[in-house]
Order: structure tokens, then sequence, then C-alpha cells
């Protein structure tokens, strides 16, 4: 391993930390190595939603997507 880290953990988190490594059988820094990562993977950034096609295309207006003049008789 490439580094020692000590931490400090108050009694209810030990009791957890002996509970998890006596169900995987694991070693008490496995099991913290391996909390780390699944902590990493759900507060992974998530990549911003986008609408499709929103701009792909130059129509020369720089404001056609959230001027709502544009769109006046769009659809009839």
């Amino acid at each position: 391993m490439s580094k020692l880290i000590q931490a400090r953990i108050d009694p209810h988190t030990e009791r957890l930390l002996r509970a998890l490594a006596r169900r995987t059988g694991w070693s008490d820094s496995k099991v913290i190595r391996e909390g780390i990562k699944a902590l990493g993977v759900l507060l992974a950034p998530t990549k911003r939603r986008r609408i499709v096609g929103i701009g792909r295309f130059r129509s020369g207006v720089a404001d056609l997507a959230s001027n709502r003049r544009h769109l006046r008789g769009f659809g009839r």
C-alpha cells in the first residue's frame, strides 16, 4: 500500500467496523478501503442532463432557444 492513514473513530463507528469485518471476513483496513470506494461511487459527480439537439445547429439567432418571441405562431 502506498499511504498510511490514522483516524480516530467513535465507539459506534468502531462497532460498525468490527461487525462489517466479521460479516465480510476482511481486515479493518480492507473494510475502510472498500467503504471509501463505495462512498466515492455514491457521491460521484453526475453528468448534467442536456436536451438532445440544443446547440447543434447554427441558426444565426443568438437567443433562439430562450426567446419566446421566436416561437410565435409555431405549430399553427
